[in-house]
């Protein structure tokens, strides 16, 4: 069971984005949705990238059964799906399914339009600042997997969903807040049979170094997953905001960098 640091605040008393929330503290407390089957199922939205595979670990060393969920939302490169399929088998994942969600049409960016340049190149200061939302953002993005989570988790008999959303050494996703988790939290409330619902997110506040050294210790190997914004033939492009924030992490946290990045991408900053 990982060992639960005390309360950072950033929570504000709410147990959905607590760090500390666990199973057992929830069953002791009671209430909930009237399921009983599996209680200890969570469902995990997992992209194979490295925030949501640092939260799948989170949730199996809680005691959940992990079932985890991988979206083609129309996404312009498949690598990210490989990666989730490794990664839900090597931290044995109770199940791991893939659903497609056509977003691509409607939901304009530079993950699901070729013609929408990947910002490349930016300094960690420009990564992330108030009022930077880059082209990489993909539009209610985040509610559509929350949705499709929760719509699992309702048919399983789970009441724990886990999302391995960030604020700090991130891009700047309006859907990563603290508010955007208490509100969908809220929602999943009214949306469902019964309520009971508890939307985790264990790494909104950590930075990404403070993640990376997290799932070390919990075993994960961050080799086996993806975060590259625009991959060169399978290889990161070590230019892309995902790769500066990844290099970064891994200096910080004085861990080797497993990626695998292009011939020509620059040297770390």
């Amino acid at each position: 069971m990982l060992a639960r640091d005390p309360c950072s605040g950033i929570c504000g008393g709410s147990p959905s984005i607590c760090p500390s929330r666990d199973p057992e503290s929830r069953n002791r407390e009671g209430g909930g949705s009237g399921y009983s089957a599996s209680v200890s199922a969570a469902v995990v939205l997992l992209s194979g990238g490295l925030d949501s595979t640092t939260a799948l670990a989170v949730a199996r060393s809680r005691g959940f059964a992990c079932h985890a969920l991988t979206v083609r939302y129309g996404q312009l490169h498949d690598i990210e799906l490989e990666a989730a399929a490794r990664v839900a088998a090597a931290l044995g994942a109770a199940a791991h399914r893939v659903v497609e969600v056509g977003l691509a049409p409607i939901a304009a960016s530079a993950l699901t339009t070729a013609g929408i340049a990947v910002p490349k190149d930016r300094s960690l200061d420009e990564i992330g600042a108030p009022g930077d939302v880059p082209t990489t953002y993909v539009p209610a993005r985040n509610t559509v997997l929350l949705a499709l989570a929760l719509a699992w988790a309702e048919s399983i008999g789970a009441r724990d969903l886990f999302i391995g959303v960030n604020v700090l050494d991130a891009s700047g996703y309006p859907d990563c807040r603290p508010a955007f988790i208490h509100a969908f939290e809220a929602l999943a409330q009214v949306a469902t049979r019964s309520g009971g619902f508890t939307l985790h997110a264990p790494l909104i506040d950590l930075t990404k170094a403070q993640i990376i050294a997290l799932g070390q210790s919990l075993g994960v190997d961050y080799a086996l997953t993806h975060s590259c914004y625009d991959p060169q033939r399978g290889a990161a492009c070590g230019r892309c905001d995902a790769c500066a924030l990844r290099r970064k992490g891994f200096a910080e946290a004085g861990v080797p960098d497993p990626t695998r990045y292009a011939p020509d991408a620059p040297a770390a900053r």
